[in-house]
């Protein structure tokens, strides 16, 4: 994992010089090597540049685009992973609910974002609450 790591920081960097900050191939490096980070338990990294990658993302490609989408529940797992469930589930909540609203009840991604809800409620002990109604 540590080479994997290795290989998408120097990707990153590349990226950054030959297409800029902001690019939305540089984006993606940058988000990818945030899940090596908390894949070798680097957390607080990881969430530095998932935060980083959702503002740039928020900016560049705006709040429903996919790709932000993306970023956002990366972050939010990272909160999550920190003990931060409170705004993973604000976060969640709302990734879940764009993505119902764009891509629909049914597709992985919303379903993914689903499962990662339901996570956060739990670890808030709030799972008995009904938010279906809520956001349908």
């Amino acid at each position: 994992m540590q080479a994997a790591r290795d290989l998408a920081q120097d990707t990153l960097g590349r990226s950054r010089r030959v297409l800029g900050e902001d690019d939305p191939e540089t984006l993606n490096n940058l988000s990818n090597l945030g899940v090596y980070l908390r894949d070798l338990g680097e957390v607080p990294a990881a969430r530095d540049l998932h935060q980083d990658a959702l503002e740039r993302r928020l900016r560049v490609l705006g709040e429903d685009h996919p790709s932000t989408l993306f970023t956002a529940n990366n972050l939010a797992a990272d909160l999550r992973a920190l003990g931060e469930a409170r705004a993973a589930r604000d976060l969640d909540q709302d990734t879940l609910d764009r993505r119902r609203r764009i891509l629909g009840q049914d597709h992985p991604d919303t379903l993914t974002s689903a499962e990662n809800l339901a996570a956060d409620l739990r670890a808030l002990g709030e799972a008995d609450q009904d938010t279906r109604s809520r956001h349908q």
